[in-house]
């Protein structure tokens, strides 16, 4: 007899590292705020280096909202998978095995067509517990679903 399978979640669900977008974006926003202030406080500045100021500001905040942006939400008919830079939507057929082993820095896909996919939405990094109930319920997901797997750790 095998053990019970988890709750599958309702769909849509989106799992994201939330504590660690929060920490991200907070941090982008304190830094912007602070070198504006800074530069608008600097009476020795001519418009043009404060301009570049915020600026730079701008791009330190645009760094860390791009850090902020893996997801991985799945819906009834498969998965969408956002990295920093690039989105792929997937079929659940195409998802084989959903991977979060021990000292896994993400969630890694294992796909129909041979090749790996990390899904960076699911990071143990600041949150290790919502990582491991993460990857057991999007691996409960594509079992249900596709053709499903996994070896996600079973304890802390």
């Amino acid at each position: 007899m095998s053990a019970p399978r988890p709750e599958l979640p309702t769909l849509p669900v989106t799992f994201r590292p939330t504590l660690t977008r929060v920490v991200l974006l907070s941090v982008g926003l304190a830094m912007f705020l602070v070198i504006t202030v800074i530069a608008l406080m600097l009476e020795r500045l001519n418009p043009g280096e404060r301009a570049s100021f915020v600026f730079v500001a701008a791009l330190f905040f645009g760094v860390l909202a791009l850090l902020s942006r893996p997801r991985v939400a799945a819906d009834d008919t498969g998965v969408t998978v956002v990295n920093l830079t690039r989105t792929r939507r997937l079929a659940w057929e195409e998802i084989l095995r959903v991977n979060l082993r021990s000292g896994d820095p993400w969630v890694f896909l294992d796909l129909s067509d041979g090749t790996s996919l990390p899904a960076l939405g699911i990071q143990p990094g600041l949150a290790k517990q919502q990582a491991i109930r993460d990857a057991r319920a999007l691996r409960s997901l594509a079992e249900a679903r596709g053709a499903g797997g996994d070896d996600t750790p079973t304890g802390g």
